[in-house]
């Protein structure tokens, strides 16, 4: 579970760490999550309680802006033409 949730990781990658199907890792994250959100330690406060004015609301701002990869231009003289027989 900590995995999935600190690291990000895939159910895939998950389930190959713990040698177990990639089904069982979903699942058993699954079933923690419920037993968590039931558990009501782990949730977020109510639209009444943030708009009170005695609560301090500190933010966290992260920039996760997509770039394009920058690839050099494809162009003739750039790429080396090789004959068929001669990479044989």
């Amino acid at each position: 579970m900590r995995e999935y949730l600190r690291e990000y990781r895939t159910y895939f990658h998950i389930a190959q760490s713990w040698s177990v199907n990639e089904s069982t890792a979903y699942r058993i994250i699954r079933k923690i999550e419920n037993i968590l959100i039931r558990s009501k330690e782990f949730t977020l406060p109510g639209k009444k309680q943030l708009l009170q004015s005695n609560n301090k609301i500190e933010v966290i701002v992260i920039d996760v802006t997509e770039t394009p990869i920058e690839r050099p231009k494809k162009n003739r003289k750039n790429t080396t033409v090789v004959k068929r027989k001669s990479t044989l």
